[in-house]
């Protein structure tokens, strides 16, 4: 089904730039597309990149760049303790070896072993759960891009003592790297078990948050990106991301 959005900004905008901002896809995917004459504003093709479109224009990007964006592989997968997401140093394991025939639930090809399937929001070598890789722009920046505002949940088990004045500093206060972190939920579920609503995702966070007020992360758990849930998928196992999962994410 062909995109179809009319534009309500208040001053013309370059189309590559709007539909970046949108979340449909990058800039550099909207400037393919409109080489290939598959966007059109009020039923007239496009094919000058720098073409702005004017407040109340209606930009449609047809069937077949639909297809185009909707192209890339995205996997969800269940990655165990000892595993790295993306390229690996020497010695390490990366999660993609698991993308395995015997490994797959559900519909889909088995991805070929040189297939790039880059982490979508790493998960570190020490922690486990739902793990997204992906060849699809869209998804991509969905998740991690600037804009994104996607939340992130993590079940968290830690050793030492857990306060309320330490959650109240894991909630809001704390820097990492010289800046302040946003606000994050953080709820404690049992003695030593935490449940973390992070909406950004720095260098090991949750650990290094935790090690700031005194507390040690002993396991890390990721159950949840946006609206896409690790479920009972076994650990270990992947499965193709649905099309309604897909829009979700990008609809953010």
């Amino acid at each position: 089904m062909a995109f179809v959005r009319t534009y309500d900004g208040a001053e013309p905008v370059r189309i590559n730039k709007w539909l970046g901002q949108t979340g449909v896809c990058s800039r550099r995917e909207a400037e393919g597309l409109i080489a290939d004459g598959l966007v059109s504003i009020d039923g007239e093709v496009v094919r000058d990149a720098g073409r702005k479109i004017e407040p109340g224009q209606t930009l449609t990007l047809n069937d077949k760049g639909e297809a185009a964006l909707a192209a890339g592989v995205a996997i969800l997968l269940h990655k165990p303790v000892g595993y790295v997401s993306g390229q690996p140093e020497p010695g390490k394991i990366p999660a993609a070896r698991l993308l395995t025939a015997a490994n797959k639930v559900g519909e889909g090809e088995v991805p070929a072993r040189d297939a790039s399937l880059p982490p979508v929001g790493r998960l570190d070598e020490d922690s486990r759960g739902l793990l997204l890789l992906s060849s699809d722009g869209v998804v991509a920046k969905a998740v991690i891009g600037p804009q994104s505002d996607l939340d992130k949940e993590y079940l968290v088990r830690v050793a030492g003592a857990v306060t309320e004045a330490k959650l109240s500093q894991l909630r809001h206060g704390l820097e990492l790297d010289g800046r302040q972190l946003k606000p994050a939920r953080v709820t404690q579920m049992e003695p030593q078990r935490l449940r973390f609503l992070l909406r950004e995702g720095r260098n090991r966070q949750i650990r290094r948050m935790c090690e700031l007020v005194g507390l040690e992360v002993v396991d890390l758990y990721r159950i949840r990106i946006g609206p896409v849930k690790l479920g009972d998928l076994p650990e270990g196992r992947w499965r193709m991301l649905t099309a309604d999962e897909r829009a979700a994410l990008i609809k953010g």
